[in-house]
Formats: structure tokens, sequence, C-alpha cells
């Protein structure tokens, strides 16, 4: 079995990540339609930060000269995002709403041109379609919803044997509810592009089998490889090529 994450490994969602913050932005606050239409290079910097997709009109709001800098969140995070719900009077209530709001509508009105701003990432893609085709199970462990993560999949030809999202619970009680189905002495690789849940992985012993790879195209933060421990290995593109069996 082969587990993989969704965001920053299998699809690169920046493009809409800031289509719909700047949209939630300016239905909060019409002051920010100045907002460009390109995601911002500060934008690319931040996401790695987030950890709601609720902070994302905050950053977009800083970026349009409300709330703290841009420099402020690069600097010291979890702060600056508490002056920005107090200065901008969004919590975490209002963002998520008009967030919602913004992308139900694209997806009733506009389905197809917003599913276009997911691109798969194409060394990810040709390895996924590769294990279909050797018949080789593999899984999507997300925070997204299971029926859209699905869905998005399809579209690029990609059927896992199961998608877990966020209605299926914390990534460490998917991967050990998963762990009784294995023989014994097997492993599971499990790729990641936040260190931070592989961490959390890690300190879970039941979770021994689970192996942690580090997608080092996926939205990182600064220093992330190089603090990734043993035995978090690190996952180039062209680490792919190589059969799973010798991973």
């Amino acid at each position: 079995m082969f587990i993989t994450d969704f965001d920053g490994v299998i699809i690169d969602g920046m493009d809409e990540y800031w289509w719909s913050a700047r949209r939630c932005a300016i239905r909060l606050d019409p002051r920010l339609g100045t907002l460009p239409d390109a995601v911002p290079e500060m934008f690319r910097t931040l996401r790695p930060h987030v950890l709601g997709g609720w902070e994302m009109p905050l950053l977009a709001a800083s970026i349009g000269g409300l709330g703290p800098s841009p420099q402020a969140f690069a600097a010291a995070y979890g702060p600056s995002l508490q002056q920005a719900v107090a200065d901008l009077g969004w919590d975490r209530s209002v963002a998520e709403e008009a967030l919602d709001e913004v992308r139900t509508d694209a997806v009733r009105h506009a389905r197809q041109s917003w599913l276009a701003l997911h691109r798969p990432y194409p060394w990810m893609l040709a390895f996924l379609l590769r294990l279909q085709a050797e018949g080789t199970p593999w899984r999507v462990l997300t925070t997204k919803s299971a029926a859209f993560t699905a869905e998005l999949l399809a579209s690029h030809g990609l059927e896992p044997e199961q998608v877990h999202g966020r209605e299926d619970g914390p990534k460490p009680a998917v991967l050990a509810s998963l762990l009784p189905s294995l023989p014994p002495e097997a492993t599971v690789p499990f790729v990641e592009d936040r260190l931070a849940s592989l961490l959390e992985v890690r300190q879970h012993p039941d979770l021994s089998p689970v192996r942690g790879f580090l997608a080092s195209w996926g939205y990182l933060l600064p220093g992330d490889i190089d603090r990734a421990p043993d035995p978090i290995q690190v996952l180039h593109p062209e680490d792919l090529q190589a059969p799973l069996a010798n991973w």
C-alpha cells in the first residue's frame, strides 16, 4: 500500500488558493478590489504557514495593505494572524463562511474553470498512473473533503483505492486504522509536504510501520528539508522513477 497527501504533493493548488483568497477578501472589504489577479510572490512565500483555509483571506488583506504587513507575517506568523483578526474583525467563522461562499459560487457557476485552477505535478501524475497500471494499491489522505478530492483526481485519470478526507478524522488516526490490514512486518510509504504532519506521525509508537517521505516540491517552509530528521526521507521528483519496492 502507498499513501499520499493531496495538496502540495499530487496537486498544485496555489492558483486556486489565491483566486479564492482574493475574492473572499474583496467580499469582506471592497477596498481590497485593487489586489492583483496573478498570485503575488509574497502569497506564495506565506502559504506554507497556513494551517486553515480561513487564514488565506487575511493574508490577502495584508498584501492589499490592511492589517499587519506581509513582512510581519513572515517574521511571526501566529501573533500576526491574531493581530489581523483584531484589526480586520474577521474571526475564523466570518472568514470561513465567506471563503465557503466564494468556492460554492465558483463550483455552481464556473465549475470547470475553477477545477482547472488545480494542476497536477507532472512527475507525481506519471508515478501514480504507473502504480495504477501495475495494480499497486494506493490511497489519498487529505484534509479536503473526500468527494471533492476524488472528483479532482478522476479528472486526471487517477483512481485511488480510497480517498480519506477530513470526514475521516486526523491523519494519525486514519493511518492507525489502516495498519491492522497489512501483513506482518509490512511498511507503508506516506508522502507529505508538511514536515509537522510527518513529525506528528513519528510521535505515535503504533505508527512505526509508516515510513515518512517529505515531498521536496510541496509547500515547504524555509529549512524544512534540512530539519527533516531520520528516518523521514526527502523525496525528489527523480526519486519517483524508482520502483516502489526499492524505496
